[in-house]
């Protein structure tokens, strides 16, 4: 058609999925299905792409949203590639898409391969941390002095038959809070008093490590609460 790139550009705009990862499920990045679904509407005849893996990952994938981007008169380019027209530009475009979908494989093993090293050591492997611990500078679990007792105390109450309603109310007097800052919930109290971190579990995946950080309530009190 005779109107180009930039007149493309100013007509529709961009599809953005912020802080998503191209390796993300696709079905989960919702501007990007929204892309898919504009393009059986005729806006735009081209989409642009910084490099072909901000467009997808995964091979399949590529292949897939492209074929039908295609169907509706859509052609992909990336910006940073010159891909040519013809039967090299098949080859080089499947290498680049094979490259992606290798870098994302491989940076996705060497992630969880760290996170195993940091398990076998006991370390911190980020997500919720649970109220009583804190984290030290070598991202082990300590004791946090000012919490700590709290949790404690809430064992010891439950086990003397306080329910878990009125422990939430307690907590919430003292001023405690969930990892997100907020107030305590029934959910927060019932979750607590079965987190087996407090007596010193250290689990991440299949790796289980008894007395890995360290415990705040005696493993008998636990075991009756």
């Amino acid at each position: 058609r005779s109107r180009g790139l930039g007149d493309v550009y100013k007509r529709q705009g961009e599809y953005i999925d912020r802080a998503l990862s191209a390796s993300k499920e696709t079905e989960k990045r919702l501007d990007f299905q929204r892309m898919i679904r504009d393009s059986s509407k005729r806006l735009f005849d081209v989409v642009l792409v910084w490099k072909l893996d901000r467009f997808a990952r995964s091979r399949y994938d590529s292949a897939h949203y492209k074929n039908i981007l295609k169907k509706n008169g859509v052609k992909v380019i990336s910006a940073t590639e010159h891909i040519a027209e013809g039967p090299e530009g098949i080859i080089l475009e499947s290498m680049l898409e094979g490259f992606a979908e290798y870098y994302s494989v491989d940076l996705s093993e060497k992630v969880v391969r760290g996170m195993t090293d940091n398990a076998l050591k006991c370390m911190f492997n980020g997500g919720m941390l649970p109220m009583g611990y804190v984290i030290d500078a070598e991202q082990h679990f300590q004791i946090d002095p000012v919490t700590a007792p709290y949790i404690l105390d809430a064992f010891k109450q439950y086990d003397e038959g306080a329910t878990m309603t009125q422990i939430r109310d307690w907590l919430n007097e003292q001023g405690m809070k969930n990892t997100r800052g907020n107030p305590l919930t029934y959910n927060s109290v019932q979750h607590l008093l079965k987190n087996r971190r407090y007596i010193g579990e250290y689990q991440y995946r299949d790796i289980l490590i008894p007395d890995g950080i360290p415990a705040i309530v005696p493993k008998d009190h636990f075991d009756r609460v």
